[in-house]
């Protein structure tokens, strides 16, 4: 189904992406397994191939692509490991708080860090007795002549052990509007990573926990206006967050359909291939035809999102459907492989391993059930999506800090404006 959304250009990218996995992230994924602890090398490898940047402006240095095109990267890295696709995606949200809030001097001063691979973001909200309550969060900031001081903990930051800049989101004052966001670096003091715990899956990626005890940042590292913190954390989560899961989970949702293929074609019973066998034909066809259905909700989704049109609903369901369907493929795959699917030496147990992990991050499957049940009666609580398809519909040089040579994501742009990656390469 990608061919519905995907022109050269993206074919292009997915196999420069999937090369690239055959031969840096493959032989690395049983010493990540074995280690169970994070890859520092291979995620700043990764990040150094500019991938990170795809949705940064050519203004900034990054690929200008757009989100369908980030949305193959990761679904290639993570068809080879999940863990390096997460990586991926969670740097990504880091991206869309600086993008969509940073004012013209963070743009200037970490965006083309971020495009290079200097620097791998990442964003902190949730806390360990808020959970996925946002408002619930009791980490502070508070002004302090020209710094904030930050006291606080923050758990299951992506790319906690490898992020270079954090975007924090604290309280700043009571209620909804009590809620701000501020770049905090590594490395300042009065901030350190917790030890890194051993997970179920996801192997060489890091979700650990961050603290912060009087942590002084200055005043210029406040993203946006005070009160903006949760209009950074839901952006971010729903725009990018939802997408990019979507996108691990199709990229995991193909591997268990080439691996459990390759099995059965290989694998003997009553003199014949276990694929010559009905029931395993019937399970096979029921992957296939998850993927293919999986694949289409979460190309539409972030097509409609790069055309700059209004697709909260589309993105929502993309993550339900991909989720959820991976997951019952995944164990589809564990069937078929019978015995042989519990031991490492088969790849069948990790991809269901890691699936698992993609099912909490940016509202479980109950979360997007709830909030397209809404949708149903009427009672959405506005969308996302449409206040940033009010930011594409202008033009470059009407929007504020973003004169002459910004461009808008994954579009080719005209003459005098900057160019995209994908125009640079047709």
């Amino acid at each position: 189904m990608y061919r519905y959304f995907t022109d050269q250009r993206h074919e292009a990218l997915r196999e420069q992406v999937r090369e690239f996995a055959e031969r840096e992230v493959r032989p690395r994924i049983a010493g990540m397994e074995a280690s169970r602890s994070v890859c520092h090398d291979l995620s700043r490898l990764i990040a150094r191939q500019g991938w990170i940047g795809v949705t940064v402006q050519r203004a900034y240095g990054g690929m200008g692509a757009g989100h369908l095109a980030k949305t193959l990267i990761i679904e290639e890295l993570s068809r080879v490991s999940a863990a390096m696709g997460a990586m991926v995606q969670a740097s990504q949200l880091g991206v869309a708080k600086i993008v969509h809030f940073g004012s013209e001097e963070q743009k200037k001063t970490w965006l083309p860090a971020i495009a290079s691979g200097d620097c791998l973001p990442t964003i902190a909200v949730t806390e360990p007795q808020s959970g996925g309550h946002v408002l619930g969060m009791e980490s502070t900031a508070v002004r302090d002549g020209d710094d904030y001081v930050l006291n606080g903990h923050k758990i299951y930051v992506g790319n906690s052990h490898v992020g270079d800049l954090h975007g924090v989101v604290v309280r700043t004052g009571p209620g909804s509007t009590g809620l701000s966001a501020f770049l905090v670096e590594s490395g300042t003091p009065g901030f350190r990573v917790g030890p890194q715990q051993p997970a179920m899956g996801l192997h060489g990626f890091s979700f650990g926990e961050l603290f912060f005890d009087n942590c002084r940042v200055p005043a210029a590292n406040l993203l946006g206006e005070e009160g903006d913190g949760l209009s950074v954390a839901y952006s971010s989560s729903v725009l990018y967050g939802r997408p990019n899961l979507t996108a691990v989970s199709l990229g995991i949702h193909q591997a268990v359909l080439d691996e459990t293929s390759r099995f059965s074609a290989e694998r003997q019973r009553y003199g014949k291939p276990l694929a010559e066998l009905n029931n395993i034909k019937l399970k096979l066809g029921r992957i296939q035809s998850r993927l293919l259905l999986a694949r289409l909700s979460a190309y539409h989704a972030v097509h409609l999102l790069d055309q700059g049109l209004p697709c909260d609903a589309e993105l929502m369901n993309a993550k339900l459907v991909n989720v959820e369907s991976a997951l019952e493929s995944a164990r589809d795959a564990m069937d078929i492989h019978a015995a042989c699917g519990l031991f490492t030496d088969r790849p069948v147990e990790r991809f269901l391993r890691d699936a698992h992990h993609i099912v909490a991050p940016a509202g479980t499957s109950d979360v997007q059930l709830l909030r397209l049940g809404e949708l149903a009666l009427g009672r959405a609580k506005g969308e996302w999506s449409n206040r940033l398809a009010e930011l594409l519909r202008l033009e470059p040089a009407e929007r504020p800090e973003e004169k002459a040579s910004a461009t808008v994501p994954g579009q080719r742009t005209g003459p005098g404006r900057a160019v995209s990656w994908f125009s640079r390469h047709r």
